[in-house]
């Protein structure tokens, strides 16, 4: 397996020298500048190759090429936006860039509700708190519909903490909810997001898959022609969110998206954290399912609460088998190595690590730091090693 790391470009404050301390091999990075639906031109792809490639390492993933809001909800004449995302392609494919993440995920990326919540032995975490979630539907946004989606426990402990919060609890709810927005993009205030809500009215789980099934009719096939590998990213947190359906969260989900184009460059970013906060779903046998189709992984681990609240824990704790996942991966890996495959290696990342030390204060994305990371890919480098060793 490829070790790599999520490297956000200028944007980020962890260098390319600093990643390279790590160990990993390649770099995982996207053109965060560049606005959605717009063609990856070649000289930008080229001049971040290049920089990736003097600092010794592969840029070994798109993370993301991202996915226009107006495909999603299949939106008007929607001819250009798939010919630039083809183009975009193609572009990187003739840079030798030949796996792509993306996630349908529609309006918002990841979504947690508190970016700093304490670790029992010091640092801290990415949480989703169910009930602050509630309240920021319900009370803050004010979806009438947002009672339906909760129990009543959770509703009441939403309305407690609206009551007692200040301004300056919900302006740190709505930063938490809207930092999984990657890059240069739009953050919403509360009367923007509820603006932006309107657009996807009607847009129903059916719908969206009929989006979904449409935008890999038109990229799929390219992705064939050109020798490159798409994988899905999983729903985060695996829930409807704000009224938003979302359909990549279970596992009936991915084996309904890996026969509406069957297709090996139809593939899976296998996130063990995203699908693991999902308590009906068994990541490890998702995993060996869809094993020829996993292009990608995203290793990380959470524990779970009874009321769907739910945090980041640490890479070999919390409720996913992490060394039976990557007995998986590994034998998947063996399987293509024996059928000759060039492209047997699944790249992999440590995701989302604790604050630790000197993580603290150093204002990195939210929930990529530099010490909680290597912490975490140091201990799956660990396991891959004891369960190849010999092999």
């Amino acid at each position: 397996m490829q070790e790599t790391w999520r490297w956000y470009g200028g944007l980020d404050k962890i260098t390319l020298p600093d990643v390279a301390q790590t160990g990993a091999s390649g770099i995982v990075n996207a053109l965060h500048e560049i606005p959605y639906g717009e063609v990856w031109q070649p000289e930008r792809i080229n001049a971040r190759a290049d920089q990736i490639r003097a600092a010794g390492f592969d840029w070994a993933v798109v993370e993301s090429l991202p996915i226009h809001e107006r495909i999603k909800r299949g939106e008007g004449d929607l001819t250009q936006l798939f010919a630039n995302y083809r183009q975009s392609m193609a572009n990187l494919a003739d840079a030798g860039v030949q796996v792509i993440c993306y996630n349908f995920m529609p309006l918002l990326d990841w979504t947690r509700t508190d970016l700093a919540a304490p670790v029992a032995r010091g640092g801290t975490c990415l949480r989703f708190e169910a009930y602050r979630m509630a309240a920021f539907e319900i009370h803050m946004l004010g979806r009438a519909a947002a009672e339906d989606d909760y129990p009543e426990d959770v509703r009441q402990r939403a309305a407690i903490w609206f009551q007692q919060s200040t301004q300056a609890d919900r302006d740190a709810l709505l930063h938490a909810i809207m930092s999984g927005l990657p890059g240069a993009y739009d953050r919403y205030d509360v009367d923007g997001l509820k603006h932006a809500l309107t657009l996807y009215d009607g847009l129903d789980r059916t719908a969206l898959r009929a989006n979904y099934k449409r935008f890999l009719d038109e990229i799929i096939p390219a992705a064939d022609d050109l020798g490159m590998r798409f994988c899905v990213h999983p729903d985060d947190p695996p829930r409807d969110i704000l009224g938003l359906a979302r359909i990549v969260s279970g596992a009936d989900d991915i084996d309904w998206i890996m026969g509406a184009v069957d297709s090996k460059a139809n593939g899976l970013t296998l996130c063990s954290g995203s699908l693991g906060a999902n308590p009906a779903n068994d990541v490890p046998e998702i995993a060996a399912k869809h094993a020829d189709r996993i292009h990608f992984a995203h290793l990380r681990n959470v524990r779970k609460d009874s009321d769907g609240a739910f945090e980041e824990a640490a890479h070999l704790e919390g409720d996913t088998d992490m060394v039976a996942l990557i007995k998986v991966l590994l034998a998947e890996e063996k399987r293509r190595r024996d059928t000759g495959r060039a492209d047997h290696s699944i790249p992999f990342r440590p995701d989302h690590g604790h604050e630790l030390l000197t993580d603290i204060g150093q204002g990195t994305f939210p929930g990529y730091p530099m010490v909680g990371r290597l912490r975490g890919l140091a201990e799956l480098r660990g396991v891959i090693a004891a369960l190849t060793h010999g092999v």
